[in-house]
């Protein structure tokens, strides 16, 4: 049989020297994040700190990537993430400490994040990199992803607020009820901070990982 596949994840913050009391609001985003993300069955640990501002995990399958890249980035608002991810097999039993597991996931994902630092993944800035040892696929998603990123980027908190708010309660006006907004606002901030656009991303990603990583 096969060895298993896992997704690990290595993230950090984007001019993270720039940020006051950056440590204090990585913990306690990351807690409500593993909070969160573990009860959703999402990841198989809490996110962990590992040197300065970046931090790792691992998915439950590679399929669940997608929607935690896209609950991370609402989270950390209005900090922006990089995000390497690595395909593979892990060594190790999986327990914590997330850092001291080892196996190709880990060292594909340390691959990912260099180049999305190196910005040598495209002729354009991305902020996330996946890398397996699927060529094509690699192919595919980092270009999904390169083009999402694009759109990511231009997101402007208030509508990072709304979009939080949509994938918490899950319709328009559960989400304009919550934040005390008409729908048609609420509405037209989802529409400008492309959250259809990214909604589409995260099932289409979720559809290609379990067609190449079932």
């Amino acid at each position: 049989m096969p060895a298993k596949l896992y997704a690990a994840l290595i993230a950090d913050i984007v001019a993270s020297s720039a940020q006051r009391r950056l440590r204090n609001r990585l913990g306690a985003t990351l807690a409500r994040a593993s909070r969160k993300h573990l009860a959703e069955k999402w990841i198989l640990l809490p996110y962990a700190i590992t040197a300065g501002d970046e931090f790792q995990t691992i998915a439950s399958q590679p399929a669940a990537v997608p929607r935690i890249l896209f609950d991370l980035r609402a989270m950390f608002q209005p900090l922006s993430l990089r995000v390497g991810i690595g395909v593979g097999r892990i060594n190790d039993r999986i327990r914590p400490p997330v850092n001291q597991l080892s196996g190709p996931a880990f060292e594909s994902a340390r691959t990912a994040i260099d180049r999305v630092k190196s910005g040598h993944a495209f002729k354009f800035d991305t902020l996330t990199v996946f890398v397996s040892s699927d060529e094509e696929f690699d192919q595919a998603i980092n270009l999904l992803y390169g083009l999402n990123d694009t759109l990511v980027r231009d997101v402007t908190s208030k509508q990072w607020e709304t979009i939080r708010a949509a994938l918490k309660y899950g319709s328009v006006d559960r989400s304009a009820h919550h934040l005390g907004l008409d729908v048609s606002t609420v509405s037209r901030n989802l529409k400008r901070g492309y959250y259809w656009q990214q909604s589409q991303t995260v099932k289409a990603a979720e559809s290609l990982l379990n067609r190449v990583f079932h």
